[in-house]
């Protein structure tokens, strides 16, 4: 499924947190070395102590997460592969407490973005905490009364919790997008896909003829966003003014494919850079 090393794999978070649960679908029970950042999990691949990592890159219900994008453009890790894992929010709470006895909900903010419906009907007071496993361990470890943590059925086990609700999140298809990371690139793949990175000059019809070179080969774009260049000083964007911006790109095609080869040529021809990320298996949808 993927070209990782399933040794060492590093994960934003808590164990128990959703991207704990997405390494053990993708590696089974491998060794697992959480990191409390994003950034954190990228230099854990990038130095070797991790043979790779995961992260969260965007959710059905919240969308993006720009931060994995901001890494994905510095860091010199490439994607190896994708999973879509299907996320359930529960209302986690030390035993002896109820719905009636709760007063606020800490969680990552995305978790209570996601849950946002089930917290004001209960009139729940939404509390962020750095990832949704580390607030069940918090409610656990410092005895929190009137406290719940929005994690996952699995971090109530691992923390002595009990469930007051579940599948709390507003919205019943509530998927999020992983990438696996690496040092090397991952082996040709099928179906596969391609994520690029690219900026253009700010002039018009510079974004229309780099998509269409895409577009003219019928080569499917099945994700398209954009970032400001201007927070993005380390990136090899050069000077960038306010207001200018880089795209991201998942393109439906392997990097090695004939026509995806030549679409990169022509591209590079009109954007001021372009970048591959990775061409790597494309998750079952």
């Amino acid at each position: 499924m993927t070209g990782v090393s399933a040794s060492r794999i590093a994960f934003q978070g808590e164990p128990g947190a959703y991207s704990d649960e997405a390494v053990a679908t993708v590696f089974g029970e491998v060794e697992r070395i959480p990191r409390r950042s994003l950034g954190e999990v990228f230099a854990s691949v990038e130095s070797g102590e991790a043979t790779g990592g995961i992260v969260p890159v965007e959710n059905s219900y919240a969308g993006s997460i720009n931060e994995t994008y901001d890494l994905l453009l510095t860091s010199p890790l490439v994607i190896v592969g994708e999973l879509t894992h299907r996320v359930n929010h529960c209302l986690l709470a030390l035993p002896g407490e109820t719905l009636t006895t709760i007063t606020r909900a800490l969680s990552h903010p995305q978790a209570l973005a996601q849950c946002a419906a089930f917290l004001e009907a209960h009139g729940l007071q939404p509390v962020p905490e750095y990832d949704t496993a580390g607030s069940a361990r918090r409610v656990a470890e410092e005895r929190l009364p009137g406290t719940a943590a929005i994690a996952s059925r699995r971090a109530a086990g691992l923390y002595g919790l009990i469930v007051l609700a579940e599948a709390i999140q507003t919205a019943a298809q509530n998927l999020t997008r992983f990438l696996l990371l690496a040092r090397e690139a991952a082996p040709p793949s099928a179906p596969a896909k391609t994520s690029i990175v690219f900026g253009t000059a700010n002039a018009p019809g510079a974004l229309h003829r780099a998509l269409g070179v895409f577009a003219s080969r019928e080569l499917n774009l099945s994700k398209l966003e954009s970032r400001p260049a201007r927070d993005l000083a380390a990136a090899p964007v050069g000077e960038a003014a306010p207001w200018e911006y880089i795209f991201y790109v998942d393109i439906d095609a392997h990097a090695g494919e004939p026509a995806m080869a030549q679409a990169l040529a022509d591209l590079r021809a009109v954007a001021t850079f372009v970048r591959v990320l990775g061409s790597y298996p494309r998750a079952l949808r």
